[in-house]
């Protein structure tokens, strides 16, 4: 099952919707978070049907593991101006909340030439790195929908907690929007893993995501270039800032999580 087909949504009713969680999708217990985080965006966004207002920021919390099988995502608006948009949106299955959020949609202010003070990655050639084979051992079932090509960063080596690397889906996405950005830059792991000496349980507990150039900058079936690394640990939390870049050296993306070490 490709990406579309996993995150597609059928409308209940005005503010409701009804997503299927497929199998194979999962990290641990539950969808993996990038999954859960663009059935809101796809939800929200399919509500308000502006795509003059595209998604400028969404802000979630995931709680719990989002099962196999039927779910429903309840939008609410929240308050809409004349360019800007604020929504909220919930997941819920089997009476629980599993994940919400919070999306600002807003039009295009004015046509000012970007200006990103942040200095774009250096890495090779996505063609000339070899991708993680989604069937190697200890890999999540998820990660086989993706394809990962490793920079920088080795899990529980003990090094540097930063991560480089390109992504994209296996399969190629014919509509490229915000739910396909939250799920890619939700695919690797903490940066922390390459400090650890060992695997250690973690969750994405908060996510927040700023869309920058946003979908429009990404081109064809190349994948983008991810950028992560650890900004605090403390109390067994992590602060995490993730950053998605097209093979031109253009931010489309920036993410922060807080991610919880269960143990």
């Amino acid at each position: 099952m490709n990406f579309l087909d996993a995150t597609r949504l059928a409308r209940i009713d005005g503010p409701r919707f009804r997503a299927d969680v497929p199998d194979g999708w999962q990290q641990g217990r539950g969808a993996y978070g990038g999954l859960v985080l663009a059935y809101l965006v796809r939800a929200i966004e399919q509500h308000e049907g502006a795509p003059e207002k595209p998604l400028r920021s969404l802000t979630a919390a995931i709680g719990g593991p989002l099962a196999t099988g039927p779910a429903e995502v309840h939008v609410e608006r929240l308050r809409a101006g004349s360019s800007v948009v604020t929504l909220a949106a919930r997941i819920v299955q089997g009476g629980e909340v599993p994940a919400h959020a919070v999306a600002i949609l807003g039009k295009t202010r004015n046509a000012e030439p970007p200006a990103v003070d942040l200095v774009a990655p250096v890495a090779p050639a996505w063609r000339t790195v070899s991708p993680i084979p989604g069937d190697a051992p200890g890999v999540p079932p998820f990660v086989r929908h993706f394809e990962m090509r490793p920079v920088s960063g080795v899990p529980f080596s003990g090094g540097e907690p930063a991560v480089m690397g390109w992504v994209r889906t296996r399969e190629p996405v014919a509509v490229k929007d915000a739910a396909l950005l939250a799920a890619l830059i939700d695919v690797w792991g903490p940066a922390e893993f390459s400090r650890m000496q060992a695997p250690r349980p973690v969750a994405t507990i908060a996510f927040s995501m700023q869309v920058i150039c946003g979908a429009p900058a990404m081109k064809d079936d190349a994948p983008l270039l991810f950028r992560s690394r650890t900004l605090t640990r403390t109390d067994g939390y992590l602060v995490e800032l993730r950053e998605l870049w097209t093979e031109a050296g253009t931010l489309v993306a920036l993410n922060e999580q807080t991610i919880a070490i269960i143990k």
